[in-house]
């Protein structure tokens, strides 16, 4: 997956940018403060549909103008789309192709991206939403079922919840209706535990390798799932009869507090070091900053496997993050044949090969040069 050319109109510090991206590694240098990382936003946007920053979507308008454009041309397996997304003060219309896209489900797949910013620190140390939202951002892009299935959980999961209190408030005694609401949220669930724990799976025959390519620490790095209900397998069977026991037995427990208190919704996962050693509370901030990268470059080959073609890889600010060994190592390892955009505030310490073949960007307070 490949973007050929990226243009903004109005978009955060950016009057309007039109510039033609290369092939594999994109390096865009400027002070902190000039606008690169709304640049890395643009292309996240065009992907996801929605920013990595916190804020309400019209925040990417430049202040004083009444809409932002994000436009992109994509090669995807060989097939050109045309992507672009409009911001009004309200609302946002997606086209592909200049045709009006109105499911974000049908969207979501026409450029995938993996991106690793300096916040991402919080993947560790934050709490398990955190950990839960990057799951579904990543297996929504890698799966049509996963998306759809997911947001019809959250469906039911909302009506289950309205229900629940309901039935706390009034005093009804009859369930029938909960029951249905279980029944359903059961067979959504169990399809998105599958799906979890299949991903974080294939992360963990990844996972290791990457981390000690890039640190040279000859680490065991692994990521554990934990559900918070006890699952001891993942056949259909064996997970549909675990939650219909949970809800059976904590009936009383979720109609007092008038909400869904188990299942996929509450999961997390963590970062385990040489089997028992937890990165959250173990381990130093730049081994947490390293797993979290080689955790993101390992859903890479997931994405290529399933997708047939590689995501786009956003780098923000990830030189200052590591230091001259493990940036090298870092930029020998994503200079593969993958598509990188990588921002950084100086060139210092890049090989002179590496940069060669690289396309360089200039970017000062809104404007960017080709160097």
């Amino acid at each position: 997956m490949i973007i050929r050319s990226l243009k903004v109109t109005n978009f955060r510090n950016y009057d309007k940018f039109n510039i033609t991206l290369g092939s594999k590694m994109n390096i865009f240098i400027g002070d902190n403060a000039s606008g690169k990382t709304n640049i890395l936003e643009s292309i996240a946007i065009l992907g996801l549909t929605k920013s990595f920053r916190n804020g309400l979507d019209s925040d990417v308008i430049k202040f004083g103008k009444k809409k932002a454009l994000i436009e992109g041309r994509v090669l995807n397996n060989k097939q050109i789309r045309d992507l672009k997304i409009e911001f009004l003060e309200k609302e946002k219309d997606i086209f592909v192709n200049n045709k009006k896209i109105t499911k974000y489900a049908s969207y979501i797949s026409n450029l995938n991206i993996v991106i690793f910013t300096p916040n991402d620190l919080d993947i560790i140390k934050g709490s398990p939403s955190i950990r839960r939202n990057l799951l579904n951002m990543t297996l929504s892009q890698i799966s049509y079922s996963y998306l759809v299935t997911y947001n019809e959980y959250n469906k039911i999961l909302k009506t289950r919840n309205e229900y629940l209190k309901i039935l706390f408030t009034n005093g009804i005694a009859d369930k029938t209706y909960l029951d249905v609401l279980t029944d359903k949220l059961v067979e959504k669930a169990v399809f998105i535990y599958q799906e979890r724990y299949k991903y974080l799976s294939l992360i963990n025959s990844y996972i290791s390798d990457i981390y000690n390519n890039i640190t040279e620490d000859k680490r065991i790095l692994e990521i554990e799932y934990s559900p918070n209900i006890s699952i001891n397998s993942y056949e259909e069977k064996d997970l549909r009869e675990v939650l219909f026991s949970t809800y059976n037995k904590n009936y009383r427990r979720e109609l007092s507090s008038g909400m869904t208190l188990f299942g996929p919704h509450r999961d997390d996962f963590y970062f385990i070091m040489d089997n028992n050693i937890d990165m959250k509370i173990y381990a130093s901030e730049g081994q947490q900053k390293c797993a979290v990268l080689a955790y993101k470059l390992a859903s890479i080959p997931i994405f290529k496997e399933n997708n047939g073609s590689s995501p786009v890889l956003l780098l923000d600010d990830i030189f200052s993050e590591l230091d001259l060994n493990k940036r090298n190592k870092l930029l020998k390892y994503v200079s593969k044949d993958i598509q990188s955009i990588i921002t950084t505030t100086d060139l210092k310490n890049i090989s002179k090969k590496t940069l060669n073949d690289a396309v360089i960007f200039k970017v000062n307070d809104g404007k960017i040069e080709r160097s």
